[in-house]
């Protein structure tokens, strides 16, 4: 069998990428990640800035275990400063290792675009600012969102906290903020179990729910030539 790799850069503090991908790639498909390492406490811009300063020394490291694809899996660290720097991190994984690249925002996108979804909800564990930059963001690329709202239990917490939350307490906040105007649910942060949650939510609200982990597996494999069901749970964009 050829076994195809994906490349994880993820945050040092993030324990949910990785467990995601391992509990719900296809045969075939074997994941090894390099961390990025971020400082405890409050997650603020600063921190993120600290984070990305060691993006292309990871990359290279990343890339040494012959990975057929990087992905860079921080929702937050790409689209905290827009869309311009979104597409120039993916330039710079792939100018210091010749290996195509893109991050979780751009995967959200191209789930959202290939469910015909225009108006959102948005659910997420973040603080105000990093909501106000998601929202300009997700303009940017031009759908409407209806609302955006933070579960403050896990805010509060920092961003160490947000890998922790049942994803029953997930559930139960996403469904409760989602508007029926909307066509579907996005629950942002990979540090969020909300790939866990996922298919109860749909279940409660009756519309598609896409997560940033489960974006970002679906665009990995879609990348590296898989286009059939993924099974493991994760919604309705991974049973496509």
């Amino acid at each position: 069998m050829n076994i195809k790799r994906i490349g994880l850069l993820v945050p040092s503090t993030n324990t949910s990428v990785e467990a995601d991908f391992q509990q719900t790639c296809p045969e075939g498909v074997t994941t090894h990640s390099q961390r990025l390492w971020i400082p405890a406490g409050e997650l603020t811009e600063d921190l993120l800035d600290e984070m990305n300063s060691r993006l292309e020394e990871s990359a290279v490291a990343l890339a040494s275990a012959n990975v057929d694809l990087i992905v860079y899996g921080c929702t937050s660290g790409s689209f905290y400063k827009g869309l311009e720097w979104d597409e120039g991190v993916v330039e710079r994984i792939h100018a210091a290792t010749g290996i195509r690249a893109f991050t979780t925002s751009q995967a959200v996108s191209r789930a959202l675009q290939t469910l015909g979804v225009r108006r959102l909800s948005v659910a997420t564990p973040y603080m105000a600012w990093t909501n106000e930059r998601l929202r300009k963001y997700l303009e940017k690329l031009g759908f409407e969102v209806v609302n955006i709202e933070s579960d403050e239990r896990a805010a509060a917490g920092g961003h160490r906290f947000i890998n922790d939350q049942d994803p029953a307490q997930i559930v139960a906040f996403a469904s409760s903020i989602f508007r029926q105007e909307a066509d579907a649910l996005f629950c942002s942060c990979t540090a969020w179990r909300a790939r866990e949650a996922a298919d109860a939510i749909e279940a409660s609200i009756g519309k598609p729910v896409v997560t940033s982990n489960q974006a970002t597996l679906w665009h990995a494999c879609r990348e590296i030539g898989i286009s059939g069901p993924i099974d493991g749970g994760g919604g309705q964009l991974l049973r496509r």
